[in-house]
């Protein structure tokens, strides 16, 4: 188990606050990854997209629960992809924000909403909770 976690590469820094950021929710991920249509404007040359390693745990948790069947059987394996990068925030200031994310119970949804909040990226969701939470400057429908 350790050997997989090592091998996980995390993305170069990337300023803050610059639209063409994307971080993907998880269900952008999964969309992405399998190709889905509702993904497709995620397919823009000009954004550069990141996955959350909470996005990466929260898939891990839905596979352990037979929700999603992840290819290879490895969430982390998306953590590569051709078209994205895995961040890396600091993990006492992300925290520190989640903490004040109350309008949400989900603990996947708070870290990936306080992410992008520490990052000034938006997210890109189709959850309604989170649009209506996070607002539309702060997010990136799909």
């Amino acid at each position: 188990m350790e050997a997989r976690h090592a091998e996980v590469q995390v993305a170069a820094p990337v300023r803050t606050g610059d639209r063409r950021v994307i971080l993907l929710d998880t269900n952008a991920l999964i969309w992405l990854d399998q190709a889905h249509p509702r993904a497709r404007k995620l397919r823009r040359p000009h954004l550069r997209l990141f996955v959350s390693p909470a996005t990466l745990l929260e898939l891990q948790v839905l596979q352990e629960v037979g929700r999603i069947r992840v290819r290879n059987g490895d969430p982390y394996s998306l953590s590569i992809g051709e078209h994205w990068s895995l961040d890396d925030p600091p993990a006492a200031t992300w925290f520190s924000y989640a903490a004040d994310l109350a309008w949400t119970r989900d603990p996947f949804d708070r870290l990936i909403a306080a992410h992008g909040r520490l990052r000034s990226w938006r997210v890109a969701t189709a959850d309604p909770v989170m649009l209506e939470h996070l607002g539309p400057r702060a997010t990136f429908e799909l």
